[in-house]
C-alpha cells in the first residue's frame, strides 16, 4: 500500500503553505512522523496524496528565548529539547516529558510539534506544555496568530488546525522567574502501549510558605486536555504539606472524570494513581520552587 503519492521537502514556510495549498483535502504537513506515518500503515488513517516535509524549516528548528519567553521550534526533535539547557532552566516539566517519549530512536526524529497537532488528551508533551501555560504560533497564508495550547483541541485526535492550511510554527514558554518550579510525572503500563496508564504535570509559584500561584494537568481526564482547575484553586494560598495532600488526595473524585480503557486502565485505578501522581509533582514543584527562590 502506497503511503503517499506526491512527498515535499519545503525549505520555507511560504514553500511549505503553497504545497499544502496545491492539494487541499489530500495534503499533510509532516516533521518526524513518528505518529503519523505508522497510523497510514496501520490503516487507522486514510492515506494522504501529498506529504510535506517541515522538518527542514530554519523556523521551525529554532530553540531560543525570546523577550520575555522560551520559543521552541514546532520541528525541534524531543531529544534536543530533553537535553537543552534552556528548557531545563525554564520548562522542567517539559525536559522531563519529552525525555519519556518513546525510546531513543523515537526521540531523536519525534518532534514536539507532532506531539501536539496529534491531539491526543495524554500526551506527555502536550500536558507538560499545558501546565508551563504555553502558546503556539500558527502560520497560513495570510500571516501567523498566537492561540492558548489548550484552545487546539476538539477531541481525541481531532485539533482545530486545517492541516491542509496550517502550520504549527513553534511554542512559547513564559521564562522562569524566582520562586517558580514545574515537575512532571507519569505511569506506563510495561509493554505494548505508547501512551500512559495517567501522566501529570504541575507549575507553581511559591511566596514565602504559600503557594501564590498554580497550574496542574493530568492526561487523560476527558476528550481534549484541560487544566484542573479545582485543584489549583485548592493549593493556591496554601502551603504544601500533608494535610493540603491529603485535601487534593479528597477532591480527585470531583475533580476529574477518569474513564476505563481496555488497553491501559480502569477508571477506578486511574483514579488511584492521580493521586500519587498529583502529590509527587505538586510536591517536587513546591521543592524546586523554594530552592529556585533562595538560588
Amino acid at each position: 500500500m502506497s503511503l503517499w503519492s506526491n512527498y515535499v521537502v519545503a525549505d520555507s514556510l511560504s514553500e511549505a503553505l503553497a504545497a499544502l495549498s496545491e492539494d487541499p483535502g489530500q495534503s499533510r504537513p509532516v516533521a518526524g512522523g513518528t505518529d503519523l506515518l505508522l497510523e497510514i500503515q496501520q490503516g487507522r488513517r486514510a492515506a494522504v496524496h501529498t506529504l510535506v516535509d517541515v522538518s527542514a524549516i530554519p523556523e521551525l528548528k529554532k530553540l531560543e528565548i525570546r523577550d520575555d519567553h522560551l520559543f521552541v521550534g514546532a520541528a525541534v526533535t524531543v531529544r534536543e529539547i530533553t537535553e537543552s539547557p534552556l528548557v531545563k532552566e525554564h520548562a522542567l516539566a517539559v525536559s522531563e516529558a519529552t525525555g519519556l517519549i518513546g525510546g531513543p530512536q523515537v526521540r531523536n526524529t519525534a518532534t514536539l510539534g507532532g506531539n501536539v497537532a496529534h491531539a491526543l488528551p495524554a500526551a506527555d508533551g502536550m500536558v507538560a506544555l499545558a501546565a508551563m501555560g504555553a502558546t503556539a504560533e500558527i502560520a497560513d497564508a495570510g500571516g501567523s496568530r498566537i492561540a492558548p495550547i489548550l484552545e487546539l483541541f476538539l477531541g481525541p485526535g481531532e485539533s482545530t488546525l486545517e492541516r491542509d492550511r496550517n502550520i504549527l510554527v513553534g511554542f512559547r514558554i513564559p521564562l522562569r522567574k524566582p520562586g517558580q518550579a514545574s515537575a512532571f510525572s507519569r505511569i506506563m503500563r510495561p509493554q505494548g502501549v505508547a501512551l500512559p496508564i495517567l501522566n501529570a504535570a504541575a507549575w507553581i509559584e511559591r511566596d514565602d510558605e504559600v503557594v501564590r500561584d498554580a497550574r496542574i494537568t493530568v492526561g487523560p481526564s476527558g476528550p481534549v486536555p484541560v487544566r484542573a482547575s479545582a485543584i489549583e484553586e485548592l493549593i493556591v494560598g496554601s502551603m504544601v504539606d500533608d494535610d493540603l495532600l491529603r485535601r487534593v488526595g479528597e477532591a480527585i473524585p470531583t475533580a476529574f472524570r477518569f474513564r476505563s480503557s481496555a488497553q491501559r486502565a480502569g477508571a477506578a485505578y486511574r483514579y488511584e494513581l492521580c493521586g500519587v501522581l498529583l502529590e509527587e509533582v505538586i510536591t517536587t514543584a513546591w521543592q524546586r520552587a523554594e530552592m529556585v527562590a533562595v538560588a
